[in-house]
Protein backbone atom coordinates (compact mmCIF):
# COMPACT_ATOMS: atom_id res chain seq x y z
CA UNK A 1 0.00 0.00 0.00
CA UNK A 2 2.82 2.63 1.14
CA UNK A 3 4.70 1.80 -1.98
CA UNK A 4 1.20 2.45 -4.48
CA UNK A 5 0.89 5.52 -2.73
CA UNK A 6 4.44 6.26 -3.29
CA UNK A 7 4.49 5.78 -7.20
CA UNK A 8 0.83 7.42 -7.41
CA UNK A 9 2.74 10.99 -5.81
CA UNK A 10 6.36 10.12 -8.10
CA UNK A 11 3.88 10.36 -11.21
CA UNK A 12 2.20 13.19 -10.14
CA UNK A 13 5.31 14.66 -9.41
CA UNK A 14 6.73 13.79 -12.93
CA UNK A 15 3.73 15.39 -14.47
CA UNK A 16 4.06 18.44 -12.43
CA UNK A 17 7.71 18.98 -13.87
CA UNK A 18 6.69 18.66 -16.95
CA UNK A 19 4.39 21.68 -16.41
CA UNK A 20 1.10 20.21 -15.54
CA UNK A 21 -0.20 22.69 -13.33
CA UNK A 22 -3.50 20.33 -12.37
CA UNK A 23 -1.21 17.79 -11.21
CA UNK A 24 0.00 19.78 -9.16
CA UNK A 25 -3.33 20.65 -7.65
CA UNK A 26 -3.86 16.73 -7.03
CA UNK A 27 -1.17 17.22 -5.17
CA UNK A 28 -1.98 19.70 -2.72
CA UNK A 29 -5.38 17.95 -2.29
CA UNK A 30 -3.47 14.96 -1.25
CA UNK A 31 -1.66 16.53 1.44
CA UNK A 32 -4.24 18.94 2.57
CA UNK A 33 -5.72 17.49 5.38
CA UNK A 34 -2.41 17.42 6.84
CA UNK A 35 -1.10 20.77 5.82
CA UNK A 36 -4.87 21.60 8.13
CA UNK A 37 -4.22 20.21 11.37
CA UNK A 38 -1.02 22.11 11.02
CA UNK A 39 -2.24 25.34 10.57
CA UNK A 40 -4.94 25.08 12.71
CA UNK A 41 -2.73 24.07 15.30
CA UNK A 42 -0.01 27.08 14.75
CA UNK A 43 -2.52 29.71 14.15
CA UNK A 44 -2.06 32.33 16.36
CA UNK A 45 -5.34 32.10 18.44
CA UNK A 46 -5.14 35.93 18.67
CA UNK A 47 -6.11 35.71 15.07
CA UNK A 48 -9.61 33.44 15.70
CA UNK A 49 -12.37 34.66 13.69
CA UNK A 50 -9.96 37.32 11.59
CA UNK A 51 -8.07 34.35 9.75
CA UNK A 52 -8.99 30.80 8.46
CA UNK A 53 -6.73 27.94 8.34
CA UNK A 54 -8.81 28.06 4.82
CA UNK A 55 -7.46 31.15 4.06
CA UNK A 56 -3.82 30.42 4.71
CA UNK A 57 -3.68 27.09 2.74
CA UNK A 58 -5.51 29.22 -0.64
CA UNK A 59 -2.43 31.57 -0.43
CA UNK A 60 0.33 28.71 0.41
CA UNK A 61 -1.09 26.85 -2.56
CA UNK A 62 -0.22 30.01 -5.04
CA UNK A 63 3.29 30.23 -3.54
CA UNK A 64 3.90 26.83 -4.31
CA UNK A 65 2.59 27.02 -7.99
CA UNK A 66 5.26 30.20 -7.80
CA UNK A 67 7.77 27.93 -6.58
CA UNK A 68 7.50 24.77 -7.74
CA UNK A 69 10.73 25.41 -9.69
CA UNK A 70 12.65 25.51 -6.50
CA UNK A 71 11.32 21.89 -5.49
CA UNK A 72 13.03 20.49 -8.62
CA UNK A 73 16.55 22.12 -7.45
CA UNK A 74 16.20 19.00 -4.60
CA UNK A 75 13.81 16.67 -6.03
CA UNK A 76 15.32 14.00 -3.42
CA UNK A 77 13.64 15.67 -0.75
CA UNK A 78 10.08 14.44 1.00
CA UNK A 79 7.58 16.91 -1.18
CA UNK A 80 5.45 16.84 1.67
CA UNK A 81 8.03 18.17 3.77
CA UNK A 82 8.63 20.70 0.91
CA UNK A 83 5.30 21.87 0.79
CA UNK A 84 4.86 22.20 4.68
CA UNK A 85 7.42 24.55 4.42
CA UNK A 86 6.01 26.55 2.16
CA UNK A 87 2.55 26.69 4.12
CA UNK A 88 5.18 27.41 7.35
CA UNK A 89 6.29 30.40 5.72
CA UNK A 90 2.93 31.34 4.66
CA UNK A 91 1.73 31.29 8.36
CA UNK A 92 4.78 32.92 9.56
CA UNK A 93 3.64 35.37 7.17
CA UNK A 94 0.23 35.83 7.89
CA UNK A 95 1.49 36.59 12.32
CA UNK A 96 3.53 39.01 11.05
CA UNK A 97 1.19 40.72 9.03
CA UNK A 98 -2.15 40.81 11.59
CA UNK A 99 0.12 40.72 15.17
CA UNK A 100 1.68 44.34 15.83
CA UNK A 101 3.53 42.34 18.72
CA UNK A 102 5.79 39.68 17.85
CA UNK A 103 5.32 36.01 18.81
CA UNK A 104 7.33 34.80 21.50
CA UNK A 105 9.71 32.71 20.06
CA UNK A 106 12.50 32.10 23.11
CA UNK A 107 10.97 29.02 24.09
CA UNK A 108 9.77 27.11 20.80
CA UNK A 109 11.35 24.43 18.21
CA UNK A 110 12.52 26.43 14.97
CA UNK A 111 10.11 24.61 12.37
CA UNK A 112 11.82 24.59 9.41
CA UNK A 113 13.32 27.38 10.08
CA UNK A 114 10.45 29.47 9.04
CA UNK A 115 7.30 28.07 10.47
CA UNK A 116 6.10 28.94 14.14
CA UNK A 117 6.91 26.04 16.56
CA UNK A 118 4.14 24.81 18.57
CA UNK A 119 4.06 26.99 21.81
CA UNK A 120 2.19 26.28 24.79
CA UNK A 121 -0.83 29.06 23.59
CA UNK A 122 -1.51 26.92 20.78
CA UNK A 123 -1.45 23.63 22.63
CA UNK A 124 -3.60 24.88 25.33
CA UNK A 125 -6.16 26.58 22.67
CA UNK A 126 -6.19 22.95 20.97
CA UNK A 127 -6.91 21.08 23.95
CA UNK A 128 -9.45 23.05 25.33
CA UNK A 129 -11.72 23.42 22.12
CA UNK A 130 -14.84 24.51 23.37
CA UNK A 131 -16.12 26.14 19.74
CA UNK A 132 -15.03 29.60 20.63
CA UNK A 133 -11.74 32.15 20.77
CA UNK A 134 -9.34 31.16 23.26
CA UNK A 135 -9.40 34.50 24.68
CA UNK A 136 -12.87 34.37 25.65
CA UNK A 137 -12.21 30.89 27.48
CA UNK A 138 -9.36 32.30 29.30
CA UNK A 139 -12.04 35.21 30.30
CA UNK A 140 -14.58 32.75 31.62
CA UNK A 141 -12.24 30.45 33.35
CA UNK A 142 -8.42 30.48 34.01
CA UNK A 143 -8.45 26.65 32.85
CA UNK A 144 -6.62 28.42 29.64
CA UNK A 145 -4.00 30.07 31.69
CA UNK A 146 -3.10 27.39 33.86
CA UNK A 147 -2.85 24.82 30.96
CA UNK A 148 -0.78 27.43 28.49
CA UNK A 149 1.58 27.58 32.15
CA UNK A 150 1.89 24.03 32.56
CA UNK A 151 2.55 22.92 29.01
CA UNK A 152 5.14 25.94 28.60
CA UNK A 153 7.16 23.75 31.44
CA UNK A 154 7.84 21.41 28.92
CA UNK A 155 10.98 20.71 27.07
CA UNK A 156 10.27 22.13 23.97
CA UNK A 157 11.53 19.56 21.47
CA UNK A 158 9.34 17.27 23.39
CA UNK A 159 5.96 19.61 22.89
CA UNK A 160 6.92 19.72 19.53
CA UNK A 161 6.72 16.03 19.16
CA UNK A 162 3.52 15.74 20.56
CA UNK A 163 2.10 18.28 18.45
CA UNK A 164 3.37 17.03 15.50
CA UNK A 165 2.57 13.03 16.38
CA UNK A 166 -0.78 13.72 18.59
CA UNK A 167 -2.13 16.92 16.73
CA UNK A 168 -1.02 17.15 13.35
CA UNK A 169 -1.21 12.78 13.38
CA UNK A 170 2.08 12.70 11.60
CA UNK A 171 3.85 8.83 11.94
CA UNK A 172 7.17 8.77 13.44
CA UNK A 173 8.89 8.83 10.86
CA UNK A 174 8.02 12.16 9.44
CA UNK A 175 8.20 13.72 12.95
CA UNK A 176 11.73 12.41 13.09
CA UNK A 177 12.23 13.84 9.38
CA UNK A 178 11.01 17.15 10.04
CA UNK A 179 12.97 17.59 13.67
CA UNK A 180 15.75 16.22 12.05
CA UNK A 181 16.55 13.57 15.04
CA UNK A 182 16.50 9.78 15.05
CA UNK A 183 13.31 7.61 14.95
CA UNK A 184 14.09 6.22 17.92
CA UNK A 185 14.91 9.65 19.41
CA UNK A 186 11.50 11.04 18.28
CA UNK A 187 9.43 7.70 19.62
CA UNK A 188 10.92 7.99 23.28
CA UNK A 189 10.31 11.83 23.63
CA UNK A 190 6.72 11.01 22.16
CA UNK A 191 5.87 9.25 24.70
CA UNK A 192 7.78 10.81 27.39
CA UNK A 193 5.14 13.55 26.17
CA UNK A 194 2.31 11.72 26.21
CA UNK A 195 2.87 11.06 30.06
CA UNK A 196 3.90 14.61 31.44
CA UNK A 197 0.34 16.14 29.07
CA UNK A 198 -1.55 13.27 30.93
CA UNK A 199 -0.31 14.57 34.41
CA UNK A 200 -1.13 18.49 33.89
CA UNK A 201 -4.24 17.50 32.75
CA UNK A 202 -5.12 15.73 35.55
CA UNK A 203 -4.49 19.25 37.42
CA UNK A 204 -7.08 20.80 35.46
CA UNK A 205 -10.68 21.09 35.97
CA UNK A 206 -12.75 18.80 33.72
CA UNK A 207 -10.11 16.87 32.19
CA UNK A 208 -9.76 14.11 34.98
CA UNK A 209 -12.44 12.47 33.35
Amino acid sequence: MPAEGESGIADLLGRVRAGDQPALAELYAKHRDKLRRMVQLRLDHRLAGRVSPSDVLQEAYIDAVKRIDHYFEKPDQPFFGWLRLIVGQRLADVHREHLAQKRAVSNEVPMDRTAPGADSACLAACLLGSGTSPSHAAARTESFAKLERALEQMDPLDREVLALRHFEELSNTETAELLGIQPAAASKRYVRALARLKQILETIPGFAD
